[in-house]
């Protein structure tokens, strides 16, 4: 395509002969995101310590990914095994997504980008080696061409290394070698040399926060996978985290931060199904119990389809009490009970598990309440399909009784409303094309104690 053709946001890379044979990439157009600029720069003093203990206190930190050129990577041929249902309309997207980030400013939120921490944590070397090994497979480049392309990103600036983690790499767009390249010369020239992340739009999956602690997840399918690797380098190498800890890591089992759900002050609801599998919760629960962030552990498993992938897609907290739910889960979901053993001496690592037991009622017993006050969603059992599906119940607490959803799930939002709560409606007409609502597209920082 001639340059001035190109799309206003297109990553192009123009090709220029260097010295041993390779071509040194130069970013010639592309995005920046609309941030603040203090959240990658001021010192991490002064802002309150990460911490989250439950899904509706205060949220006074959040990180969000504003999409990118991850997006226009996706075609008819890749959305499906990209985990997209259909080709979003990039702009309109974006549009979306600016308008969510700025309700959130407007209700007093700080809003991290997460392509604005990755650039300012790849100024530090030991980053930036961290970013260069994330990108580069030798398994599917081969040795001659994962050179060349390891060492063209090592000295790459922090922006062109960012771009090339979050929106991948073609071979068209490979770093030039001299001599033949039977991988280069058999693979398409818009293949994936270096694979893009179109779900780094969905923040709350790749990490969650456990009171003071970071779980960084361990993603399930493989297009999600290194996501990891980026969320690990700026909680390493960003100073707002500096001296954070971690409370779970990537290469542990698949767990999920969508199935992830800090019921109360101690309690976790873990979601089993086509992510997060039995072998992670429990392997959350050892690691949580062993840092006594936690003293129960709910582990509910749920149907392995794409409608509910995760447990956030068919239950959320909108109140210290109460949860929107999809009417067939509430009939249906079970939990196991899971608690700390010291019947060998405190801290041996020993589980007690028990049930399972209808969720709400484990739910309910495990908070110390009477009873999980249930909204349903939709109004009828196809309303209920249709707007579940739509991220219905996919809400993000803003603080007790103050939720964001998506504006085109009326007969919930209406529900919601009858039950006292209050509903902040976004577009997201481009935004749920890969399945997620607000609550996918956020990791809470911090959140301020319920109010008792």
């Amino acid at each position: 395509m001639p340059e001035q053709a190109r799309p206003r946001h297109a990553v192009s890379f123009r090709r220029r002969r260097r010295g041993a044979g390779f071509t040194n990439l130069t970013r010639v157009t592309g995005t920046t995101s609309q941030n603040t600029p203090h959240a990658a720069t001021a010192d991490p003093s002064e802002f309150p310590p990460p911490r989250v203990e439950s899904e509706v206190g205060r949220l006074d930190a959040v990180l969000l990914h504003r999409p990118g050129n991850e997006l226009r990577r996706l075609t008819p041929r890749n959305n499906d095994q990209l985990l997209f249902d259909s080709i979003p309309w990039v702009a309109r997207a974006q549009q979306e997504h600016d308008a969510f980030a700025e309700v959130l400013r407007g209700r007093g939120v700080d809003v991290l980008l997460l392509t604005d921490l990755l650039r300012h944590a790849l100024a530090d070397s030991r980053a930036r080696a961290a970013g260069v090994h994330a990108a580069v497979d030798d398994r599917r480049l081969g040795g001659d061409l994962a050179d060349a392309l390891r060492s063209f990103l090592s000295t790459a600036k922090p922006d062109t290394l960012a771009e090339v983690l979050t929106s991948g790499l073609t071979f068209e767009e490979l770093p030039a070698s001299e001599g033949g390249s039977l991988v280069r010369r058999m693979h398409h020239p818009h293949d994936f040399a270096v694979d893009p992340l179109p779900n780094l739009l969905f923040t709350r999956d790749s990490s969650v926060w456990i009171a003071d602690r970071v779980a960084v997840s361990s993603l399930a399918m493989p297009a999600r996978r290194r996501e990891t690797a980026l969320l690990d380098i700026v909680y390493a190498y960003h100073p707002r985290f500096r001296g954070a800890v971690r409370a779970y890591g990537a290469h542990s089992a698949p767990v999920e931060g969508g199935d992830v759900l800090s019921l109360a002050p101690g309690v976790l609801a873990v979601g089993v199904g086509e992510r997060t599998t039995p072998a992670g919760a429990e392997s959350l629960a050892r690691s949580v119990f062993a840092d006594d962030l936690v003293h129960t552990v709910l582990v509910v498993p749920i149907a392995q389809d794409r409608a509910t992938m995760h447990l956030d897609t068919v239950c959320t907290m909108v109140g210290p009490d109460s949860v929107v739910m999809y009417p067939p889960a509430g009939e249906s979901l079970v939990a196991y009970t899971v608690r700390p053993d010291d019947r060998g001496g405190p801290g041996d690592g020993g589980l007690r598990v028990e049930g399972p037991e209808p969720f709400l009622t484990a739910a309910a017993e495990a908070m110390g309440i009477d009873r999980l006050h249930v909204i349903d969603t939709g109004l009828d059992p196809v309303t209920a399909e249709r707007e579940q599906w739509d991220d219905g119940n996919n809400t993000l607490a803003l603080r007790p009784g103050v939720v964001i959803g998506y504006e085109r799930n009326v007969e919930t939002n209406a529900r919601l409303e009858d039950a006292g709560i209050e509903v902040v409606r976004i577009e997201g007409s481009e935004l749920g094309s890969g399945r997620g609502g607000p609550r996918c597209m956020s990791c809470p920082i911090s959140r301020a104690p319920v109010p008792n």
